[in-house]
C-alpha cells in the first residue's frame, strides 16, 4: 500500500488524499485532476448554520447526511500565516507504507482543517519540529488522521507541512504519515468534477456546491497543484499501529470496502482512478456519518470492526469531541468548548482526537499508548 496522509460526503451538510518509490513497492497511480473551481470561503466564527437535528445513535444512512451542515458563503478568506518557503515535489515526499518501522514513539493529530499556525505550535510542544518547521524527533512515527483542508485559512500549507515532514522523518529513521479524510475526497471532488450532478439522496447536488458549502477556501484551490491532488488521491484510508487502528471517521462503512486493512484500503485508490463522480460522491457520503461508537450500540459497533480489522482500541478524528459529547448542536457552532485532550468511550475502545480547532477548541497531538 501507499501512503500518504486519510477520507469522506453528503449534499449541504458535511466534512468532507507522491512519491520517491520505496523498494520493492509500487506506488499507486493518481488520475488527472479536472479544471480549478472558483470558490467561496467561509469561517466557523462567522457562520451560522441552521439547528441541526440530534444525531442518530445509529451509524444508519439517513435522508440527508448526519454532520453535513451548510456554512456561511461570501465570507471573506483568512489570511493564512507564515508558510514554508519550500514547495514539495514528488521527490521529496517518499512513499508511505503501513507498516510500523521504527521503534521510537507513536503520535497521533487530529484534524486540522487548515489551521497551521495551531499545528505547529502543537507538533513543537510535542518536540517533534522546531521553530522552522524541521522534523527534530528522530524516530518518532507520527500520523496524521486527516482532514487538512477547509473551514481554516491555509489548507494547502498544511499539505505542504505534513509533506515535507514525510521525508524528513523518513531520512531521520521514523516516518510521518496521514490518512484521507472527508474533506480530502470533498476537495478531490470539487477539483475534478466541479458542477457536475452527482446523485444525492438529498437532491441534486454537485461536489463544488458541497464544498463551498462546508468551508471550501478559495485560496486552496487556487493553490491546489497537481502533486498535491496525486498526495491525497492516495492516501489510506485506515492502518494499524501498536495495537490501534487508525481511521478518520467514527462510523463503519470502512466494511463496505473490504474485511482486511489493504483490502478497503486498495479497494478506496481504486475508486478515485475510476475517476467517477458518483462513485466518488458515494464513497465521500459514506465517510462524512458519524457516531457509530457512541451510545448504547457504539461498544458493540467499535468490538465489530475491530474483530475484522484488528487492534485493541479505535483511534479516529472527523467528529469534533464536543459534538460527540452533545455539548455543541453542530460541528459548526463558534463554541468556546473546553477540550483538553482526547475522549476515551465506548467502553474504552474508542479515542476521539478531534478537539475542534473549528470551533475554537484545540488542535491535537497526542502520543499513544495514552497514559491512564
Amino acid at each position: 500500500m501507499t501512503q500518504g496522509a486519510g477520507q469522506g460526503p453528503e449534499m449541504w451538510h458535511g466534512d468532507v488524499a507522491s512519491a520517491q518509490g520505496v523498494p520493492g513497492h509500487t506506488p499507486r497511480v493518481a488520475p488527472p485532476a479536472g479544471s480549478p473551481v472558483p470558490g467561496h470561503t467561509a469561517h466557523p466564527a462567522q457562520e451560522h448554520p441552521p439547528s441541526a437535528p440530534a444525531p442518530s445513535s445509529k451509524d444508519e444512512e439517513p435522508d440527508e447526511p448526519e454532520g453535513y451542515t451548510p456554512t456561511q458563503r461570501d465570507l471573506p478568506v483568512i489570511k493564512s500565516g507564515a508558510h514554508s518557503g519550500h514547495e514539495p515535489t514528488l521527490v521529496d515526499v517518499p512513499v508511505q507504507k503501513t507498516t510500523n518501522e521504527g521503534d521510537g514513539p507513536l503520535f497521533v493529530v487530529g484534524d486540522v482543517h487548515g489551521y497551521i499556525d495551531e499545528l505547529r505550535a502543537a507538533l513543537q510542544a510535542a518536540g517533534i519540529i522546531d521553530g522552522h518547521d524541521n522534523w527534530t524527533a528522530d524516530n518518532a512515527r507520527l500520523w496524521f488522521l486527516g482532514d487538512f483542508t477547509d473551514r481554516g485559512p491555509d489548507g494547502i500549507g498544511v499539505i505542504d507541512l505534513v509533506m515535507n515532514l514525510s521525508a524528513q522523518a523518513a531520512a531521520a529513521g521514523g516516518y510521518c504519515k496521514a490518512l484521507m479524510g472527508n474533506h480530502e475526497l470533498l476537495l478531490l471532488g470539487a477539483k475534478r468534477f466541479g458542477d457536475t450532478p452527482v446523485n444525492s439522496t438529498a437532491g441534486t447536488a454537485s461536489f463544488q456546491a458541497a464544498w463551498l458549502l462546508n468551508g471550501g477556501q478559495r485560496t486552496d484551490m487556487e493553490r491546489l497543484e497537481e502533486h498535491h491532488i496525486q498526495w491525497m488521491s492516495r492516501l489510506d484510508a485506515m492502518a494499524l499501529a501498536d495495537g490501534h487502528l487508525l481511521l478518520h471517521s467514527d462510523a463503519t462503512c470502512y466494511l463496505d470496502y473490504g474485511t482486511g486493512i489493504e483490502a478497503v484500503n486498495d479497494a478506496i485508490t481504486h475508486a478515485l482512478q475510476r475517476n467517477d463522480a458518483d462513485e466518488t460522491w458515494d464513497l465521500f457520503r459514506k465517510f462524512t456519518k458519524r457516531f457509530a461508537f457512541r451510545d448504547e450500540s457504539g461498544p458493540e459497533n467499535a468490538r465489530g470492526l475491530l474483530s475484522v480489522f484488528g487492534g485493541e482500541r479505535i483511534v479516529h478524528g472527523h467528529s469534533p469531541i464536543p459534538y460527540l459529547l452533545g455539548e455543541v448542536g453542530s460541528e459548526d457552532e463558534d463554541a468556546a468548548p473546553d477540550v483538553t485532550g482526547p475522549h476515551v468511550y465506548a467502553d474504552g475502545l474508542a479515542l476521539a482526537m478531534d478537539g475542534g480547532v473549528t470551533m475554537a477548541g484545540k488542535l491535537l497531538v497526542t502520543q499513544l499508548p495514552l497514559a491512564e
